[in-house]
């Protein structure tokens, strides 16, 4: 099967444009007295579908508007367009700088007045994502980073900023995955690896690592700690294209597991305008699932109760267009039964080492996963 082929990388130059021609507009409804206004994207479950043919989450046509002469809109306006003169001079000074760091430069208080433009971050990182999805230009190209929040180890060497890196020769911390992995950044030399290993969590990468499970598995291992940040989804996805390495996923068995993984597999609702870049529809989960307590000798007491936050989030999952597969539902189904969720750690009931030498190993043999 064959995965979606994102847009050539828009270079600093074409953004900056992109940019000025939104300014551009805004003032030109100024000038003809006109009201000017922002259409931006809906980013929401009701204007996303998922496409069968290309087996990844898509978003709709639908749009809303930002008017400056508008009470409700004002301020959202005015956050927008700031926002926009901020990115712009990242693309004109050649430099890209974090979210914070944004936030900090068009945070100040409007004159004769106590109204702050921003409040919080919380109120302007959303504002990257709109003009992400007005402009169809991704944070990456904005020069806008976050903070690294994933690691990796396995048989292969990068270049990152001119010097050589050996994943395979970095002990047990392994190499920081940076917010903005692309070709033009991180140049990936040489891989050898047969798959890789993309785990939730950051204590379960620290174990397989000691172990040195990717040795004795020739893989890479990568973990997100928790919802894996784009530079980690990227990467991913960059190895699975440039090298056809298949991607298995190894998450808690519980409904935010379950959607960690769609996320890998299909992107996500909210940056579904983003799915074609970073989604990789042939991602297997490879666990835990309902069906692993059971067949390997788990007891009950190690099971976590589901709480009514779980239960809401499985049924509304279980929803999701892209989880009708027979097997996903039965999968919900069983858990929803138990009314138990499992987290990795629990194989240490068995042994310490259980997940390296036992669990892992029968499911890559036997191909026990889910698609």
């Amino acid at each position: 099967m064959t995965t979606p082929i994102r847009r050539k990388a828009r270079s600093s130059k074409d953004v900056e444009e992109l940019l000025i021609s939104l300014a551009d507009n805004v003032i030109d409804a100024a000038r003809d007295g006109a009201d000017p206004v922002l259409k931006i994207p809906v980013r929401a479950l009701s204007n996303v579908e998922f496409s069968k043919k290309t087996r990844v989450i898509e978003l709709g046509g639908n749009k809303t508007e930002r008017t400056f002469f508008n009470l409700g809109t004002a301020k959202k306006f005015m956050q927008t367009v700031l926002v926009g003169d901020a990115l712009s001079v990242l693309q004109r000074e050649g430099l890209s700088r974090s979210l914070r760091e944004i936030y900090y430069r068009t945070k100040h208080t409007i004159a004769d007045s106590n109204e702050n433009t921003f409040d919080g971050q919380e109120e302007s990182d959303p504002i990257i994502e709109d003009l992400e999805v007005t402009l169809e230009c991704l944070r990456e190209e904005l020069h806008v980073r976050a903070e690294a929040a994933g690691t990796l180890v396995g048989p292969m060497t990068i270049v990152d900023d001119g010097d050589t890196i050996d994943c395979a020769r970095l002990g047990k911390g392994g190499y920081a995955v940076p917010s903005i992995v692309e070709p033009e950044e991180i140049r990936i030399k040489r891989c050898t690896a047969d798959f890789v290993l993309l785990i939730e969590k950051g204590t379960q990468w620290n174990a397989l690592n000691e172990d040195k499970f990717w040795k004795r598995w020739n893989c890479v291992l990568l973990t997100g700690n928790g919802q894996p940040p784009r530079g980690v989804r990227r990467l991913a996805r960059r190895l699975h294209d440039e090298y056809k390495l298949p991607v298995y996923v190894l998450v808690d068995n519980d409904p935010w597991g379950y959607y960690i993984y769609s996320v890998v597999k299909q992107g996500s609702i909210n940056l579904a305008f983003e799915s074609m870049r970073m989604a990789i529809p042939d991602a297997k989960f490879i666990g835990l699932s309902s069906r692993d307590p059971q067949n390997h000798g788990l007891p009950r007491n190690v099971g976590i109760k589901l709480n009514d936050k779980d239960i809401a989030r499985a049924k509304e999952i279980k929803n999701y267009q892209w989880f009708q597969k027979k097997e996903w539902q039965t999968e919900i189904d069983l858990m929803l039964r138990s009314g138990l969720k499992y987290e990795l750690d629990a194989l240490a009931n068995k042994d310490f080492r259980y997940l390296t030498t036992d669990y892992l190993p029968k499911k890559l043999k036997d191909k026990d996963w889910l698609d």
